[in-house]
């Protein structure tokens, strides 16, 4: 596994140690991901999808790749695993019930940050 992405931890080293160019090759990419499954269908396609599995694709593909850039991010965001871990469960609760997303996080924050005091 270490052969396949070896070079990740290279290019990790690399623009660790340049930190703006890090950020614009970070935006690039998240660019990529999310403008080129919308675009591909528009150049190609000239008529309009009919299928509901693709536009359904299409729509959702900006969350999904705005999620697994961000959750895994948010593990390392606090000094503690355990405040992010109980701050995630605590965000994942509250949205189930559809609470606003302003009070969601503002929750949240605040109780990992008290919580960064407790553990």
């Amino acid at each position: 596994m270490s052969l396949l992405f070896g070079w990740l931890n290279d290019v990790h080293v690399y623009f660790s140690s340049h930190r703006t160019l890090y950020l614009i090759m970070a935006l690039v990419v998240m660019f990529a991901a999310t403008y080129i499954p919308r675009a591909v269908p528009l150049l190609f396609c000239r008529r309009q999808l009919k299928s509901a599995f693709i536009r359904s694709f299409l729509f959702y593909m900006p969350y999904a790749v705005l999620a697994a850039l961000t959750f895994p991010s948010i593990f390392y965001s606090t000094g503690s695993r355990a405040t992010a871990v109980i701050g995630t469960v605590i965000a994942l609760a509250m949205s189930m019930f559809e609470i606003n997303l302003a009070i969601v996080a503002s929750v949240c924050v605040a109780v990992v940050f008290g919580l960064s005091f407790v553990l």
